[in-house]
């Protein structure tokens, strides 16, 4: 399977709809997305915030050689120290085939060697440790615990923070 990542375009607007319609990834856009135009504005809505890219597939099915989009990955919050955050998210049918783990050190060597950055963090609920796998095996190293960091329907979650460096 080969794993890219490009800009996103309008036109990948119903890949995003269908994206935010799995349960466990409406928590990921910071809005509700479930029309055409929510995604459209979830596209447009990286300008000038980080930026985002599209996680493509290809010659993922036997016989067929089309690009097809099946996640996220992205960097955002840059600071004056050369510091990103990295987010990234798959689609159910492109988990556990490394598709997370191949975009997110895409994402990290276009961060450190386009933008010049030098600290990439990423950090994720420690329920969740798929979300962990990727983030160690794309090179981010575990840094702690971020106790009762994020609160989600009045839940509190403990974060484990990763980090990477230019120089790892």
């Amino acid at each position: 399977m080969d794993v890219r990542l490009r800009e996103w375009r309008a036109d990948d607007a119903p890949a995003v709809l269908r994206a935010f319609q799995v349960p466990d990834l409406r928590g990921q856009a910071p809005w509700p997305v479930v029309t055409l135009k929510d995604a459209s504005g979830w596209i447009a809505s990286w300008a000038g915030a980080g930026h985002a890219f599209a996680v493509t597939v290809q010659g993922d099915v036997p016989g067929v050689d089309e690009e097809r989009v099946v996640g996220n990955v992205a960097v955002a919050r840059l600071d004056g120290h050369g510091t990103g955050s990295v987010s990234y998210w798959v689609v159910p049918e492109a988990r556990g085939r490394g598709v997370a783990v191949a975009a997110t050190r895409l994402l990290a060597r276009w961060a450190f060697d386009e933008r010049g950055l030098f600290r990439l963090e990423l950090g994720h609920r420690t329920n969740n440790p798929a979300s962990c796998r990727v983030a160690t095996k794309a090179g981010f190293l575990p840094e702690g615990i971020e106790r009762g960091k994020l609160c989600s329907e009045g839940v509190r979650y403990d974060v484990e923070r990763h980090a990477r460096l230019a120089t790892d």
